[in-house]
């Protein structure tokens, strides 16, 4: 069966779903009504689903197939909380909520695979059976942890056990047609930390009656840099941002303690240790040559996104022999988190990009961007892609 035509004759509607699902974004495990749209979707195309996942809001979705390897296909579907600034006409009707990600188009593009494999499988033409991952909650939340911990790859709720799985995201950088991953690390571990240090505080007029938190504040901001840039391997590199600073209340009054908030981003365990023990480190003895303490704690983010060598050696196969070679990228690795990452923990997994860039433009606003929207033009871009994914 050609899957030409029939995405041809879906896409309208495909795109009505997406713009829909733009207008109506929701925060992570507040996907209520995404969750449905999805639900209903597979209803109408006769796939077998499984709903209230992940603390309520995650699908699951099983379509049989032959005897070949059972794969597993993700979208995720939760929205941030950003006010929208696009100007499109399927603008969110929720203020300071979007979809600035593009987790609608991941959706719909998931929504119309469904679709076509369905159709399919009752041909008696798809290879193998396929698992669909609607998860909720990738926006700092670990609704792929939470699919995984509920048992949605190891066979216990619906269809078999995957062998592999596959997932895609919108790239605004990349030009519309295109896709690009790589074998290995493609995207950090993203850990956060949160950092106090204290003093004494007092008069502004009488610094030396106080112990300044603020001065070896900035002392230890200042300071920080060198922690990538002499304590980590330059050739696995890192990131340490610290994106939150707070103290004071007044213009004359030394304050007692101020608040730092940042994040590590690395694709090595070695680099990882390298940032949190050297910043640690600057951190408490730059605080004590101010005459101050400092305490942190750290919060583990996502691990650092792996794709399996084997599974990114067949979807680099599979794209090139479907879209072209010219069309099919090595991409580098990027310092964003994903929890995609807690999928190839448990089975063989790919990411790989999808690109979004209008041809003849140079730019798109980015991700998390108050500007952006995903391009309804890549959806039967990925839908090729993971239909050429389940049926090689």
């Amino acid at each position: 069966m050609s899957t030409v035509p029939m995405m041809e004759s879906c896409l309208t509607e495909l795109v009505g779903i997406r713009r829909d699902l733009h207008e109506h974004p929701e925060l992570g495990y507040e996907e209520h009504r995404t969750s449905e749209v999805v639900q209903q979707a597979l209803k109408s195309a006769g796939v077998e689903f499984r709903a209230g996942l992940a603390g309520g809001t995650g699908v699951l979705g099983h379509i049989p197939g032959g005897d070949g390897q059972p794969i597993a296909l993700r979208a995720d579907m939760d929205a941030l909380p950003i006010l929208e600034q696009s100007g499109v006409d399927w603008t969110s009707k929720h203020e300071g909520r979007m979809h600035a990600c593009g987790h609608d188009g991941h959706t719909t593009i998931l929504i119309g695979t469904a679709q076509i494999l369905a159709a399919m499988s009752r041909e008696g033409s798809l290879p193998r059976p396929v698992t669909l991952v609607f998860q909720p909650a990738e926006e700092g939340g670990a609704g792929g942890k939470r699919m995984v911990d509920d048992g949605c790859l190891d066979g216990s709720v619906l269809g078999p056990a995957v062998s592999a799985m596959f997932g895609l995201h919108g790239w605004p950088a990349l030009p519309l047609g295109i896709l690009a991953s790589r074998p290995g690390p493609i995207l950090a571990s993203a850990d956060g930390f949160e950092a106090r240090i204290t003093g004494r505080g007092g008069h502004a007029a009488m610094p030396h009656l106080c112990v300044d938190p603020i001065a070896a504040a900035a002392a230890v901001i200042q300071s920080a840099q060198h922690v990538v840039s002499r304590r980590v391997d330059p050739v696995q590199g890192g990131v340490l941002s610290i994106t939150r600073v707070e103290g004071g209340t007044t213009h004359n009054i030394i304050p007692e303690q101020v608040f730092l908030q940042g994040t590590t981003r690395f694709l090595e365990p070695e680099a990882g240790e390298a940032l949190h023990s050297g910043f640690e480190e600057i951190l408490h003895g730059v605080a004590a040559a101010h005459g101050c303490t400092a305490e942190i704690d750290w919060h583990d983010g996502y691990p650092v996104t792996y794709n399996d060598p084997e599974a990114y050696a067949h979807w680099d196969a599979v794209t090139a022999k479907t879209f072209g070679r010219d069309r099919v990228q090595t991409m580098s690795p990027v310092m964003g988190g994903e929890d995609f990452s807690f999928y190839g923990q448990v089975v063989p997994a790919c990411f790989f990009a999808l690109g979004l860039l209008p041809e003849g433009q140079n730019s798109m606003p980015g991700l998390h961007h108050p500007c952006f929207d995903f391009n309804d033009d890549a959806i039967p871009v990925g839908i090729e892609a993971f239909i050429a994914l389940a049926m090689a």
